[in-house]
Protein backbone atom coordinates (compact mmCIF):
# COMPACT_ATOMS: atom_id res chain seq x y z
CA UNK A 1 0.00 0.00 0.00
CA UNK A 2 1.09 3.56 -0.70
CA UNK A 3 0.65 6.08 2.07
CA UNK A 4 -0.07 9.70 1.13
CA UNK A 5 0.53 12.91 3.02
CA UNK A 6 -2.48 15.24 2.99
CA UNK A 7 -2.10 19.03 3.11
CA UNK A 8 -4.97 21.51 3.19
CA UNK A 9 -5.22 25.18 4.19
CA UNK A 10 -8.36 26.20 6.03
CA UNK A 11 -9.61 29.13 8.13
CA UNK A 12 -8.98 28.53 11.83
CA UNK A 13 -12.75 28.57 12.40
CA UNK A 14 -13.07 25.34 10.35
CA UNK A 15 -10.02 23.36 11.49
CA UNK A 16 -11.96 20.94 13.69
CA UNK A 17 -14.56 20.35 10.97
CA UNK A 18 -11.82 19.45 8.49
CA UNK A 19 -10.00 17.23 11.02
CA UNK A 20 -13.31 15.50 11.80
CA UNK A 21 -13.87 14.95 8.05
CA UNK A 22 -10.35 13.55 7.61
CA UNK A 23 -10.89 11.16 10.50
CA UNK A 24 -14.35 10.06 9.34
CA UNK A 25 -12.88 9.21 5.91
CA UNK A 26 -10.13 7.07 7.46
CA UNK A 27 -7.18 9.46 7.43
CA UNK A 28 -4.74 9.92 10.31
CA UNK A 29 -4.72 6.35 11.63
CA UNK A 30 -1.41 4.89 12.81
CA UNK A 31 -1.64 1.61 14.70
CA UNK A 32 -3.68 2.23 17.82
CA UNK A 33 -3.79 6.02 17.24
CA UNK A 34 -6.41 8.05 15.36
CA UNK A 35 -6.80 11.72 14.37
CA UNK A 36 -3.04 12.07 13.82
CA UNK A 37 -2.73 15.59 12.42
CA UNK A 38 -0.49 18.63 12.54
CA UNK A 39 -1.90 22.15 12.47
CA UNK A 40 -0.06 25.45 12.30
CA UNK A 41 -0.83 29.03 11.33
CA UNK A 42 0.17 30.33 7.91
CA UNK A 43 -0.59 33.34 5.74
CA UNK A 44 -2.40 32.47 2.53
CA UNK A 45 -2.99 34.64 -0.50
CA UNK A 46 -5.29 34.35 -3.50
CA UNK A 47 -6.85 36.39 -6.31
CA UNK A 48 -10.51 35.54 -6.93
CA UNK A 49 -11.59 35.95 -10.56
CA UNK A 50 -14.51 38.29 -11.28
CA UNK A 51 -16.79 35.23 -11.45
CA UNK A 52 -15.63 33.76 -8.12
CA UNK A 53 -17.72 33.69 -4.96
CA UNK A 54 -14.94 33.86 -2.36
CA UNK A 55 -15.52 32.78 1.23
CA UNK A 56 -13.30 35.67 2.24
CA UNK A 57 -12.21 38.72 0.25
CA UNK A 58 -13.50 40.41 -2.85
CA UNK A 59 -13.52 39.12 -6.43
CA UNK A 60 -10.82 40.84 -8.47
CA UNK A 61 -8.72 41.85 -5.44
CA UNK A 62 -5.66 40.07 -4.04
CA UNK A 63 -6.49 38.76 -0.58
CA UNK A 64 -4.10 37.76 2.22
CA UNK A 65 -5.34 36.16 5.42
CA UNK A 66 -4.29 34.03 8.32
CA UNK A 67 -5.18 30.38 7.78
CA UNK A 68 -4.19 27.07 9.29
CA UNK A 69 -2.38 24.29 7.46
CA UNK A 70 -3.73 20.87 8.38
CA UNK A 71 -1.57 17.84 7.59
CA UNK A 72 -2.38 14.19 7.96
CA UNK A 73 -1.97 10.99 5.96
CA UNK A 74 -4.01 8.19 4.44
CA UNK A 75 -3.63 5.13 2.27
CA UNK A 76 -3.87 5.70 -1.47
CA UNK A 77 -7.09 3.71 -1.59
CA UNK A 78 -8.70 6.19 0.82
CA UNK A 79 -7.72 9.35 -1.10
CA UNK A 80 -10.95 9.78 -3.10
CA UNK A 81 -13.11 9.45 0.04
CA UNK A 82 -10.81 11.80 1.97
CA UNK A 83 -10.97 14.41 -0.80
CA UNK A 84 -14.77 14.23 -0.94
CA UNK A 85 -15.07 14.51 2.86
CA UNK A 86 -12.65 17.44 3.15
CA UNK A 87 -14.33 19.38 0.35
CA UNK A 88 -17.73 18.83 1.99
CA UNK A 89 -16.44 20.20 5.33
CA UNK A 90 -14.33 23.03 3.89
CA UNK A 91 -15.83 26.53 3.56
CA UNK A 92 -13.86 27.60 0.46
CA UNK A 93 -15.44 27.54 -2.97
CA UNK A 94 -12.32 25.75 -4.31
CA UNK A 95 -10.56 23.94 -1.48
CA UNK A 96 -7.08 22.84 -2.55
CA UNK A 97 -6.10 19.48 -1.09
CA UNK A 98 -2.61 18.12 -1.78
CA UNK A 99 -1.87 14.38 -1.74
CA UNK A 100 1.86 13.64 -1.74
CA UNK A 101 3.32 10.10 -1.87
CA UNK A 102 5.37 9.18 1.18
CA UNK A 103 8.54 7.12 0.93
CA UNK A 104 8.47 3.92 3.01
CA UNK A 105 12.02 2.64 3.59
CA UNK A 106 10.62 -0.66 4.92
CA UNK A 107 9.21 -1.36 1.45
CA UNK A 108 12.78 -1.50 0.09
CA UNK A 109 13.43 -4.54 2.27
CA UNK A 110 10.51 -6.51 0.82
Amino acid sequence: MTRLKIEVSVPESHVEQVVDALHAAGAGRAGEYARCTSVWRITGSWLPSPDARPYQGTAGEVQRAEECRVESFCEREQAAAVLKAVRAAHPYEEAVVHFLPLYDPAADDM
